[in-house]
C-alpha cells in the first residue's frame, strides 16, 4: 500500500464536493446558520493530517447580502443539477448550502489518489458552475471505508481531496476558495459489512458555502 501512496503522491488529481448554498425563504436561511456552524465545527476536528492539506480558504473576494443569498444559491443550485444531470453525482441542497456527493467508483481507482479520466468532463462541469458563481468557498471533503488501516485511509482521503482541488485550480477556480479537509473511515453513510456499503462509503463530498457580508 506505501508504494501505491508515493504513486498517488506523484500524480495528485482532483475530487470534490461543495459547501454551498442560500435559500429562497427564511426557513432554509436559519437552516444554513445551524449547518455552517456545523461546518465549522467539522472542519477543526476533521481535517486528518493537516500537513498533507494543501488548501485553506484564503481571503474572501466577494460576499452576498441578506435576501441575496436565496437567490443567488437557488440559481447555482439549478445550474449544478442541470450540469451534473445522469452524472452519478448527487446534489443536495442543505439550508444556504449545497452538497455535491461523488461515489468514489467514478472519480478514482481503489487504493489511489490519481483521478480517474472518465471524472474530468464531471469536474469541467463543477468548475464552470464555480467560475460563474464566485461568491462561494470550497470545501473538498475526502471519505473511505474501514478496510485498512485507520491512518492510512485518513491520508488517503487528504490526498484525495487535494486532487481535486488541484483540478480546480487549474481551471477557473481561485485557490483562494478552497478548503480541502480527509474525514478517512470516520463518517461512514453506510454500514461497511459489504463491498456495496463500502463503496457509498469511498466518497468525495464537496460543500459550497456563500460567502455573507
Amino acid at each position: 500500500m506505501k508504494n501505491t501512496m508515493t504513486k498517488s503522491l506523484a500524480a495528485i488529481a482532483v475530487s470534490t464536493l461543495l459547501i454551498g448554498g442560500c435559500t429562497s425563504n427564511a426557513t432554509n436561511a436559519q437552516k444554513g446558520a445551524g449547518i455552517g456552524a456545523v461546518v465549522g465545527a467539522l472542519a477543526g476536528k476533521g481535517t486528518g493530517d493537516n500537513a498533507k492539506s494543501r488548501y485553506v480558504w484564503g481571503a474572501a473576494l466577494g460576499a452576498l447580502a441578506g435576501t441575496a443569498i436565496g437567490s443567488y444559491m437557488d440559481k447555482q443550485e439549478q445550474e449544478f443539477r442541470e450540469e451534473l444531470a445522469d452524472s452519478g453525482v448527487e446534489v443536495y441542497r442543505e439550508g444556504d448550502n449545497i452538497k455535491l456527493s461523488i461515489p468514489g467508483n467514478i472519480t478514482f481507482d481503489t487504493d489511489s489518489s490519481a483521478i480517474v479520466t472518465d471524472f474530468y468532463p464531471v469536474l469541467d462541469d463543477v468548475a464552470k458552475v464555480l467560475a460563474k458563481y464566485d461568491k462561494t468557498k470550497l470545501s473538498i471533503e475526502g471519505h473511505t471505508d474501514s478496510v485498512g488501516d485507520s491512518a492510512y485511509n485518513r491520508e488517503l482521503s487528504v490526498l484525495r481531496a487535494n486532487s481535486v482541488a488541484n483540478y480546480l485550480a487549474a481551471t477557473s477556480v481561485s485557490e483562494a476558495r478552497l478548503q480541502t479537509l480527509g474525514f478517512g473511515e470516520t463518517q461512514p453513510i453506510a454500514s461497511n459489512d459489504s463491498e456495496q456499503n463500502r463503496r457509498k462509503n469511498r466518497r468525495v463530498e464537496l460543500r459550497v458555502i456563500p460567502l455573507e457580508s
